[in-house]
């Protein structure tokens, strides 16, 4: 509708039965829109709760699996099956092992039991990124297998 004096636009929103909200108030000439603002709020919270969902369902991609450097035969396949489980709705598997105090010493065998663990899963991943040791953590990334 052009610039306007704040008078005019008021009696122009109150005469069509809708409100006058300010939209930017931070330039030389402050923006205004004549709406229904309580349709605006609404419709601003639907787009910040659907951001949100997506956010989540974003998050969702990435399951991790914590092992240890001498896990037990029945944990490892207990963990396997479940992995298993995951990557065949098509997510990403995070495989951690943190190391404690003395067990530094024996990094080897845990890059062996990630290794094993990827091997077991190899008909429904591929080794995204090998395992590399980060400070006492070491971790690997499984990315499901592409259907041809």
């Amino acid at each position: 509708m052009g610039t306007k004096k704040l008078a005019d636009a008021l009696t122009i929103a109150n005469f069509a039965g809708l409100d006058l909200v300010l939209m930017n108030s931070g330039s030389e000439r402050p923006v205004a829109k004549i709406m229904d603002y309580n349709k605006f709020k609404y419709e601003k919270s639907k787009k910040q709760k659907e951001a949100l969902k997506k956010q989540r369902e974003s998050n969702k991609d990435m399951k991790e699996y914590q092992l240890s450097y001498n896990i037990d035969i029945g944990d490892f396949e207990t963990r396997r099956r479940n992995a298993q489980g995951y990557l065949e709705k098509g997510h990403k598997i995070k495989v951690t092992i943190r190391f404690k105090g003395r067990q530094m010493a024996h990094t080897d065998l845990g890059t062996e039991v990630m290794l094993r663990f990827a091997e077991a899963l190899n008909d429904y991943a591929t080794i995204e990124s090998n395992p590399k040791l980060e400070g006492r953590t070491m971790l690997m990334i499984l990315a499901p297998k592409k259907e041809i």
